[in-house]
């Protein structure tokens, strides 16, 4: 006995575990929350919770009093693992009627709860997402939950009929998604096209954006390809809403996005994660994967979605009228604040250099993006990331990024104040995304009819951040600049992979 408490107490502290009387398989649907010896028909007051729709979660609720309540998130489908994303409503409430939620069973310490993060809470009659007040938030660690994290949080409902819904963050759901898509389409843009790339096991879209000057897609043309992937990872929801805004811009008739269009080929894949986005996951696929870790040799069946872009992004580098100059992968981070990047190392101080430019001038063009807290490593836990395998793959002309965005604010530079993302804050960073493209190739649409090389001046500047880095990561770049890969070399790879 003494020794399966300790055992309890060991996997509460690193948070990777639960017990066996947590142990969570569904949502909960329309469950009235009554005192353990009620019998009879919930009375108005009684909540009622719900989290059986789109991207919900909530698996379990406890009535510790007419005041208090308990919530378990209910895990990952196939990975008792991860225990972050909840979405669910409340209802049955009565007016002025005050609780405490203690959401207890959180698979990580680390939390920006601790930074003044909140819940978001939205109603019937007020149907704009809302922060809770931080004032009225808690984080801390619970005697009463084998000294798990808890965050709590008061609430005061105002008004009887309506439906009240809580959420980690913004949601952002699949068929959201579809509705976007549907109604670009419906702009019929000859820029922009839509196509399936395949489908999920559950049989989801994995839809594929490309964004052009259609002369662009003439055969025998050209093409400089920039990829960028999202929703990897379903609970990182403002992953989605920096996309959206990524695609608004491009396909926008503003002038630099109409240039961008002319002398580049955007590939966007917004949703790479559909099943787990739709059922209400935090990291994992419908079968419990993190896609994020299996890029080296992706399954058909398994990781379908995957599959997908890794064999179009490996047939455009075949190609030789193709080059994928970039690659970026959009997340969402649980404990930092702001934008950041993270990038690869590599052993050329040159190739190094280059990649160090688009961060530092998207930091000139979004206030919310942290260069100082970008960062190039070579993680063996990252090995299996897109922004790892794909670094390795591709040759000395591409750069893959992992963009990540706080779940909560950023803090404006030479100030110490804290600004909570909104939705439109978060589609604000994706269009000036974009716009560093144009930044990136110095477009000048009356000087220059082609793409202009990258200036010797960006060298410089990205070479005094060089060195932090390295020291930051225990590395010293090797001088000699690695052979580009051959066509052999790359089928080699990959089949191996």
């Amino acid at each position: 006995m003494t020794t399966n408490m300790a055992e309890r107490s060991k996997t509460a502290e690193t948070g990777s575990d639960i017990g066996i009387d947590d142990v969570i398989t569904g949502n909960l649907t329309k469950y009235a929350a009554v005192p353990p010896a009620y019998l009879g028909q919930p009375k108005k007051g009684h909540l009622v919770f719900d989290a059986c729709f789109e991207s919900g979660n909530l698996g379990r609720v406890d009535h510790i009093t007419e005041f208090e309540y308990d919530l378990f998130i209910r895990p990952d489908t196939c990975n008792q693992r991860f225990r972050v994303w909840f979405n669910f409503t409340v209802e049955n409430v009565k007016e002025s009627q005050r609780v405490i939620f203690n959401i207890v069973n959180f698979s990580k310490t680390k939390s920006l709860y601790r930074d003044g993060m909140a819940p978001m809470v939205k109603s019937t009659s007020r149907p704009k997402w809302q922060r809770l007040p931080s004032k009225n938030v808690y984080y801390y660690r619970c005697p009463d939950h084998r000294k798990n994290y808890v965050m709590s949080f008061a609430f005061c409902f105002d008004r009887e009929d309506d439906i009240y819904q809580f959420a980690y963050c913004y949601p952002y759901t699949y068929t959201r998604l579809q509705h976007y898509l549907d109604n670009l389409q419906k702009r019929n843009m000859d820029y922009c096209r839509r196509e399936l790339l395949g489908l999920s096991v559950q049989q989801r879209q994995l839809d594929l954006l490309t964004i052009t000057n259609p002369a662009n897609l003439r055969p025998g043309a050209e093409q400089k390809i920039v990829f960028i992937t999202a929703r990897v990872h379903p609970g990182e929801t403002p992953s989605s809403l920096v996309c959206q805004g990524i695609i608004d811009f491009l396909v926008s008739p503003h002038p630099i996005a109409k240039m961008l269009r002319d002398h580049l080929v955007f590939k966007i894949a917004p949703m790479l994660n559909p099943d787990g986005v739709y059922l209400g996951n935090y990291r994992c696929s419908l079968m419990g994967y993190d896609l994020n870790r299996h890029w080296v040799d992706p399954s058909p069946w398994a990781h379908p979605t995957l599959h997908g872009v890794k064999q179009l992004i490996v047939a455009m580098y075949n190609n030789p009228r193709i080059t994928l100059e970039f690659y970026i992968d959009i997340h969402a981070h649980s404990t930092m604040m702001n934008g950041f990047m993270y990038g690869n190392i590599f052993e050329d101080e040159e190739r190094f250099q280059r990649q160090a430019i688009f961060p530092k001038l998207l930091c000139q063009n979004a206030e919310d993006f942290s260069f100082s807290s970008t960062s190039f490593n070579r993680d063996a836990v990252k090995a299996g990331t897109g922004r790892r395998f794909l670094g390795g793959l591709l040759d000395d002309t591409s750069y893959c990024y992992t963009l990540e965005v706080s779940f909560y604010s950023y803090i404006v530079g030479g100030t110490t104040s804290t600004v909570p993302y909104t939705e439109e804050a978060y589609m604000k960073l994706g269009r000036n995304v974009a716009r560093t493209f144009f930044d990136y190739y110095r477009l000048n649409s009356i000087t220059e009819r082609s793409l202009a090389p990258i200036t010797s001046t960006w060298k410089d500047k990205a070479s005094s951040y060089r060195y932090a880095y390295y020291r930051s990561q225990g590395d010293v770049p090797g001088a000699n600049k690695p052979e580009k890969r051959s066509q052999r070399t790359l089928k080699e790879h990959t089949h191996s992979s």
